[in-house]
């Protein structure tokens, strides 16, 4: 009986899978919207990586709530952790080893300045917020590992993520108010290829840096302490 049972639900799932690939249109594609961005999105943001002139211009506003899911991820649990946690007596912290020590104390600022260059040169390259805001997050993994003594300063990552997000949400509401719309990109487009173009995007891909680097770096914090 169990082998019946099992051939039919194989079989179902076989069919769904067969009929969903009937319908996907190989060979040209029905939508015109790729082929928009890919010979308009130059001309119309100022942003030479195609995937930010999308991410961060014609859905801006998808962005937005990508970040907002991850703030409140990280508030969830902090909130969870700090519930459940009762003070524990204090022990002595196990050093690292040189190597690791060492590294941490000198890749940390070199770690934060390559996620800086990402996010700053998101609309340029390929990277961005999301991308260079993992990296920031990776330098306190290290320093976690290897500088074991120290920690995030809890009111500095507040601060950064609020702060991120309130410019986020102000350009977005500067945008409505001149050009009709939020998160309008209503700066000079500049020259494509150069630091200082693509209007507002290189300003929302620094705060969505930001932002989700001191989240990561706070969710990191709390789980480190919690395994303490």
């Amino acid at each position: 009986m169990r082998r019946i049972i099992s051939i039919l639900l194989l079989g179902i799932i076989a069919l769904g899978i067969t009929l969903s690939l009937a319908k996907i249109p190989f060979g040209t594609p029905k939508t015109k919207v790729g082929r928009y961005y890919i010979d308009k999105g130059v001309e119309e943001t100022g942003a030479t990586n195609i995937v930010t002139s999308v991410v961060v211009n014609y859905r801006a506003f998808d962005t937005l709530g990508e970040v907002t899911v991850l703030f409140i991820a990280a508030i969830g649990l902090g909130a969870v952790l700090t519930t459940g946690r009762r003070k524990k007596p204090e022990r002595k912290i196990e050093p690292a080893s040189l190597v690791l020590y060492t590294g941490c104390r000198f890749l940390f600022p070199l770690i934060l300045l390559f996620g800086a260059y990402i996010f700053v040169h998101g609309h340029l390259t390929p990277g961005g917020g999301f991308q260079g805001g993992a990296i920031v997050a990776s330098a306190f993994v290290l320093t976690y590992l290897g500088c074991r003594e120290r920690r995030i300063s809890e009111r500095g990552s507040k601060l950064a993520e609020s702060l991120g997000g309130l410019i986020f949400v102000i350009v977005g509401l500067v945008g409505l108010a001149v050009g009709g719309y939020f998160l309008m990109n209503f700066l000079p487009k500049g020259i494509p290829n150069f630091l200082f173009s693509a209007g507002i995007i290189p300003i929302l891909y620094i705060v969505i840096g930001v932002k989700v680097g001191s989240e990561l770096a706070g969710i990191i914090d709390n789980l480190i302490e919690e395994s303490e």
